[in-house]
């Protein structure tokens, strides 16, 4: 057997098109996750019991759940109560929601590793709970998630792929069908896998060059 990649250079059009969908959606979801999972990471160390009771069930949900169902329950459920998102945007939102739990407890372990004394100081000083959390608690916090970020990045980008199950043409959907009409199966997942490969690798090259600068400010 050899192997033909010639056979996918026709259709490299398509790939970049899933590629940019991808992308899309993996920013969208990103961004989406970023900033409810800091109010629920925020949320599971606040002093109010029931508040971290409530983050704390969210977080447990989805953790404990796969994906792919979440992404089936939004798609194919939310329409049975008058809620039609289409797919792309019930993609973005499942993959958000997800992204959500897993950065909550990034948020979490950041704060708690922040030394108690610094807050309490905060509280002798008069600041409240969360003049404390804006101001000192949270900007150190952030800096040490990068590393934790990058990965929870890149791991929705590679997680992406599952929305070829709502039939939205992003890279792995792409890929599908190019080796229906190639029929080069190797040939096509290997440059796929190879797309995503460079895009996690850009996402690491600059979370590593934002923690760096950040460290030098």
């Amino acid at each position: 057997m050899s192997l033909d990649f010639s056979a996918v250079v026709p259709y490299l059009p398509l790939l970049l098109k899933g590629t940019v969908a991808t992308v899309e959606a993996s920013a969208l979801s990103s961004l989406l996750g970023a900033a409810l999972g800091l109010l629920l990471g925020v949320g599971l160390v606040v002093p109010l019991r029931w508040m971290r009771l409530l983050c704390w069930c969210y977080v447990y949900f989805v953790r404990g759940t796969p994906l792919l169902v979440q992404l089936f329950i939004i798609y194919f459920g939310l329409p049975s109560f008058g809620v039609d998102l289409g797919a792309f945007a019930s993609g973005v939102l499942g993959l958000g929601l997800n992204s959500a739990a897993y950065v909550a407890e990034i948020v979490r372990a950041g704060i708690e590793a922040i030394p108690r004394g610094q807050i309490e100081a905060c509280r002798v000083l008069g600041l409240s709970y969360c003049q404390t959390m804006r101001f000192v608690v949270l900007p150190q916090a952030l800096r040490n998630m990068l590393p934790a970020f990058a990965n929870e990045f890149a791991t929705v980008l590679k997680q992406s792929s599952l929305l070829s199950s709502l039939a939205i043409t992003e890279l792995t959907m792409a890929g599908q069908q190019v080796r229906s009409v190639t029929f080069a199966s190797f040939e096509t997942f290997a440059v796929v896998a190879l797309i995503y490969l460079a895009l996690t690798s850009a996402i690491g090259i600059a979370l590593r060059t934002l923690e760096r600068r950040w460290s030098v400010s």
